[in-house]
């Protein structure tokens, strides 16, 4: 006998002994029901990056699920790419939850906020980058080792690279020769930039290697292009950016 029919005749037998069908479907739908994504555990130290997991989260003025909202994040940004989060550290919130402390990418420079730890999927970032740019120099770090120390060009007088700390927002292979052979972009703005769209400050490769060590640029950072690729070995999403007056 085919197992359909024998599951047929179950049901009957159980419908003549007065079983009720409703109840056998109400039974079969909770045992269907799904498990619950896990919550990401929290990284185990700080600063931390990664991806938002949620659809969207509401950046706070504190982390309270009442505080004011500064910023919406949605997981795919207007291009499509993820969303990257970038957290500062950690706090129990009014919810009793933990919630991270975040900078954000808008202007003014420097914001922050407060989303969800539940919201995003955090690792520590190991490199940091720093931009010294009175020196037109770039480096990147890990700890207390100098990974790469290289020649960059800054901003030009009026269009100066903005000071603070930043990091990478997104990455890719540009089309325009101008920007080199490989770009970052940050969380930075500047009052415009040579960056598509204009607005962001990026790093990015030359196709005029002359021009590094001098202050020529809309505000991006422009640095040779195997500097750029290095950058691409060293910089991944959510890399601390530190741009400092020396």
């Amino acid at each position: 006998m085919r197992p359909a029919m024998i599951r047929e005749l179950q049901v009957h037998s159980l419908v003549r002994r007065g079983v009720s069908i409703v109840g056998i479907a109400t039974a079969l739908v909770v045992v269907a029901a799904p498990t619950p994504a896990a919550v990401p555990p929290l990284p185990p130290s700080y600063p931390a990056a990664g991806q938002l997991v949620w659809s969207f989260a509401t950046a706070r003025t504190q982390p309270d699920p009442h505080g004011a909202a500064v910023k919406v994040l949605r997981q795919f940004r207007p291009d499509f790419r993820r969303q990257i989060v970038f957290a500062l550290g950690e706090e129990t919130g009014a919810d009793g939850r933990p919630w991270f402390h975040v900078s954000l990418a808008m202007r003014p420079n420097g914001t922050t906020g407060w989303i969800p730890a539940a919201s995003g999927a955090l690792s520590p970032v190991l490199n940091r980058v720093v931009v010294h740019r009175a020196a037109r120099r770039i480096e990147v770090w890990r700890g207390n080792r100098l990974l790469l120390r290289a020649l960059a060009a800054v901003g030009r007088p009026g269009m100066e690279t903005p000071l603070g700390n930043f990091y990478v927002t997104a990455r890719f292979v540009p089309d325009d020769p101008f920007l080199g052979v490989f770009a970052v972009e940050t969380s930075a703005y500047s009052r415009l930039t040579e960056w598509p769209g204009g607005g962001k400050v990026g790093i990015h490769g030359t196709s005029e290697p002359q021009l590094l060590g001098q202050a020529v640029s809309h505000g991006c950072v422009r640095v040779s292009n195997a500097t750029a690729r290095a950058l691409k070995r060293l910089a991944p999403l959510g890399t601390p950016i530190e741009v400092a007056d020396d």
